[in-house]
């Protein structure tokens, strides 16, 4: 009997030393390994979202000549170079130069301008990359109309630096459009693993509690389309360590802002049918998209004036 699929998980420890993920690892080792350690896998969540992404695509027979891929926000991952060396045809998307500087995205070396970026690892044949991947500019709040049709859609930690909770949530229903029926898209984000209440809710980097990501499955849910949940946080001893500066080599989980992170992938067919519609925002969701702005910014502006104190010797008003 067949493997069942992957889907929609946090990151850990069982997932990334799995077989298949491990064969994933070796074929895109130039991209990771640059030490030349030899190890298996690193134990680093970004290893795992490419892997997770990679598998999750393959075991569902979309890395094969005659597939369209499309990536948003993909920096200099090598998934692009990957799944061109497998025949795909690649759209692959980042903000443009300006939005990155001012971001931050240039100077960490998390941003791609150009197609030869996204195959400086030697993934691909450069001969086949340059036939088979395309490069643009693309604002993952504004996605083109023309971006349409394709087999599968991706990108890794990406959608939580678009300023907030709601805007993240917001760019995963509205690139479902990009897709054909029965097409898939696999996203990684930042998951708060230590609460389901307080969180980052604003700002250049947010963590989605299970709550949001529940309320996003159910709106994708409501469109026809299918996504499975598990939020199983693992119990090796990779899952168990929190890591925090000065890192070490067991990065699963990291403490971020006084709060515990960790990846998700989340997985999500399009409605095969082909009688899904564009996601809309109703009333409900603009109402909750207020009172979210409303809470996170007040929260803001409270450790604001809060470190302005600390700086100062002086206690903020209350």
């Amino acid at each position: 009997m067949a493997a069942p699929l992957l889907r929609s998980a946090l990151c850990t420890e069982r997932s990334l030393t799995s077989p298949e993920l491990v064969a994933w690892a070796a074929r895109i080792r130039r991209a990771w390994d640059h030490s030349g350690s030899g190890v298996p896998v690193y134990v680093h969540r970004k290893l795992w979202e490419w892997l997770y992404i990679i598998e999750a695509l393959a075991e569902r027979d979309l890395l094969r000549p005659g597939c369209r891929g499309l990536g948003f926000g993909v920096g200099q991952d090598p998934l692009a170079a990957l799944f061109a060396s497998r025949g795909c045809e690649v759209v692959a998307t980042d903000v443009s130069g300006a939005q990155a500087a001012q971001d931050g995205w240039i100077d960490s070396g998390q941003h791609a301008s150009e197609a030869d970026q996204l195959n400086q690892f030697g993934v691909c044949d450069p001969d086949r990359f340059a036939e088979l991947v395309r490069f643009r500019e693309v604002d993952m709040r504004h996605v083109p109309d023309d971006l349409r049709g394709f087999d599968f859609t991706w990108s890794a930690c990406a959608f939580e630096h678009l300023g907030s909770l709601a805007a993240g949530q917001e760019f995963v229903l509205r690139q479902m459009d990009c897709l054909r029926p029965g097409g898939f898209a696999v996203h990684t984000t930042e998951f708060n693993v230590a609460s389901n209440r307080s969180t980052e809710g604003t700002g250049q980097t947010v963590l989605y509690r299970r709550r949001d990501i529940v309320r996003l499955a159910e709106q994708l849910r409501r469109l026809g389309h299918r996504v499975d949940l598990d939020f199983s946080a693992g119990t090796d001893p990779a899952d168990t360590h929190v890591d925090e500066e000065p890192w070490t080599d067991t990065h699963l989980k990291v403490r971020f802002h006084g709060f515990v992170t960790t990846s998700l992938a989340l997985i999500v067919e399009k409605d095969p049918s082909g009688r899904s519609h564009p996601w809309q925002p109703d009333r409900r969701w603009r109402a909750h998209r207020a009172a979210e702005r409303l809470r996170f910014g007040a929260e803001r502006r409270l450790h604001r004036l809060a470190d302005r104190a600390a700086h100062s010797g002086s206690r903020p008003a209350t």
